[in-house]
């Protein structure tokens, strides 16, 4: 899976990220490397879903699934 980030300069310093496909999923980094780290945290974050919280029946099945066959 390919996601764009937009990555601004903060006024304080440092940088912070969005993502403009995940409404609401932002983070920030003191640097660019502690920023790069944070992205995938914060994507994983917005995405991820507990399963505890989503009615499942007996003939339910749950997988997981990472990027996609497509490309």
């Amino acid at each position: 899976m390919k996601l764009k980030v937009v990555v601004h300069e903060a006024e304080e310093g440092g940088y912070w990220a969005e993502v403009p496909s995940i409404p609401g999923c932002a983070t920030q980094g003191e640097t660019f490397e502690e920023l790069l780290g944070n992205i995938y945290e914060a994507v994983e974050g917005c995405v991820s879903v507990e399963v505890k919280d989503v009615p499942v029946s007996e003939t339910d099945s749950v997988i997981e699934i990472a990027g996609s066959p497509w490309r």
